[in-house]
C-alpha cells in the first residue's frame, strides 16, 4: 500500500471532527484563517473582537468573532503545513463555518512577481500528504473558488495574478530540479497548505478560498529572502484588511 492508495471515501471515520468540536450556536459562517502571530497583534488594535471558541493543537488557539462591513466574521490562527491546517480546517467546519478564506505568504518561482504581490491559486500541485486522504489521486487539485475570489479582488481594485501553485510538505527539500519542473509546469509560487486545504473543503462540501502574498523568491542562482521575516506591522494590517474586506463579500 502506498500514499496513493489511501483515499477511502466509503469507510467510516473513526474520529469525526464533530466528535471533538461539535456545532456551536452563533458560529460565523465565514472564517478567515492565517498564520502570522503579528496579524493577531494588529487585530487587537484594529477592531473589537470576542473569543467564541478554541482549537487545541498542543496549545489553545482562540477563534475570534468580529463585525466587518456589517457582517459577523470569524478569524483564527492556523498552523504551518498542510496537515496542521487540514486538521484545524476540519474543526472549523465542524463548528459551523460554511466559507473559509485562507491567506498567507509564499515563495515565488518567477522573480518578476515582486514582494507583496497577490497570487490567487487556480490549481495546487499535490506534493504533500493530507490531500490524498480526501480526494482521488491526481497531480493537481482544482480550485473553482478562485473565480469568485478574483471577482472580489476586482471589486476591491486590487492587483493580482492567477495561476498554479506548488504545495509541498518539505520546506527544506525544495530542490532546484523540482522547482524547475514546477515552474515549467506553470506554477507561479510554492506554499505549504493550499492543496491540503482545498482537498478538505471539497470533500466536506465547503467553500474554501485562498490568496497568497509574495515574499521570498526561488527564481535565480540563489535563494532571495527579500521581505521574508521583515514585514512591518503596517503591511500585516494591509493584508488583514484585504482578507476581512474579501471575506465580507464572499
Amino acid at each position: 500500500m502506498s500514499l496513493f492508495d489511501t483515499f477511502d471515501p466509503d469507510s467510516t471515520e473513526i474520529i469525526s471532527p464533530s466528535s471533538t468540536h461539535p456545532p456551536l450556536d452563533g458560529f460565523p459562517e465565514t472564517i478567515v484563517m492565517t498564520f502570522q502571530d503579528e496579524t493577531f497583534r494588529v487585530l487587537e488594535r484594529l477592531c473589537p473582537t470576542e473569543v467564541i471558541a478554541n482549537h487545541r493543537a498542543g496549545r489553545d488557539i482562540p477563534i475570534y468573532r468580529l463585525r466587518w462591513n456589517g457582517r459577523s466574521i470569524g478569524i483564527c490562527q492556523t498552523l504551518l503545513g498542510g496537515a496542521g491546517t487540514a486538521g484545524l480546517l476540519e474543526e472549523t467546519l465542524a463548528m459551523g463555518a460554511k466559507k473559509v478564506l485562507l491567506y498567507g505568504s509564499c515563495g515565488v518561482l518567477d522573480s518578476a512577481l515582486v514582494a507583496g504581490h497577490f497570487i490567487l491559486p487556480t490549481q495546487a500541485y499535490r506534493d504533500e500528504g493530507a490531500s490524498y486522504h480526501y480526494l482521488p489521486v491526481s497531480d493537481y487539485v482544482d480550485i473553482p473558488t478562485a473565480q469568485r475570489l478574483g471577482e472580489v479582488f476586482d471589486e476591491l481594485r486590487l492587483p493580482y495574478v492567477k495561476g498554479r501553485v506548488w504545495t509541498t510538505d518539505a520546506f527544506y527539500r525544495e530542490t532546484r530540479t523540482n522547482m524547475e519542473k514546477r515552474k515549467a509546469d506553470g506554477c507561479l509560487a510554492v506554499d505549504m497548505e493550499c492543496a491540503s486545504a482545498m482537498a478538505v473543503g471539497q470533500f466536506r462540501g465547503a467553500e474554501v478560498y485562498q490568496f497568497l502574498y509574495a515574499e521570498d523568491s526561488l527564481d535565480g542562482d540563489a535563494w532571495d529572502r527579500r521581505t521574508m521575516g521583515a514585514v512591518p506591522a503596517s503591511v500585516y494590517e494591509k493584508y488583514l484588511r484585504v482578507a476581512l474586506e474579501a471575506a465580507s463579500r464572499l
